[in-house]
């Protein structure tokens, strides 16, 4: 039997989070994302050299900082240019949650323009977080209409 190039119950695209403090980072993920631990790989000094989590029908992978070999964590570096998309069944609860475990709010939650409640977070370690809960299916003459008043708001500066 062929080997499948993308593996069974693998996304295309994963994300692969170097954290300053792994082990701290899964706690967080599992309690405030909600996220299933996979699978943990600990190296023998201690750090987590691999570890994988289940969000859905996604997956995260992240390891602890490993200078020696240039990977760092957005604190190391200085921050992120990088902001991962999560929907959630409950916005404002997964955003109380994260607060409370010492994420710093980016943008408070709030109903947009194209039907998700949403709002922005930076984790203890670093990591961007825009959570988001769909409440409204807009057909598209109205998101059109929307988008446009959006943009204007923001050109004159509101």
């Amino acid at each position: 039997m062929a080997v499948k190039p993308i593996p069974e119950g693998r996304p295309r695209v994963t994300p692969y989070l170097c954290v300053d403090g792994a082990a701290a980072a899964i706690d967080f993920y599992v309690f405030v994302l909600g996220a299933t631990e996979r699978m943990r790989m600990p190296a023998p000094d201690g750090r987590i050299g691999h570890a994988e989590l289940e969000l859905g029908n996604s997956a995260i992978m992240l390891a602890d900082e490993y200078p020696e070999i240039g990977f760092r964590s957005p604190k190391t570096v200085g921050g992120t240019p990088i902001t991962l998309h999560v929907y959630v069944d409950d916005v404002d609860d997964v955003f109380a949650k994260a607060l409370a475990r010492g994420a710093t709010e980016v943008s408070a939650v709030k109903d947009e323009f194209y039907g998700d409640r949403t709002g922005q977070f930076e984790d203890p370690f670093g990591h961007r977080w825009n959570i988001a809960t769909h409440v409204e299916d807009i057909p598209a003459a109205e998101m059109e209409k929307r988008a446009e008043e959006a943009l204007e708001s923001v050109q004159d500066g509101g």
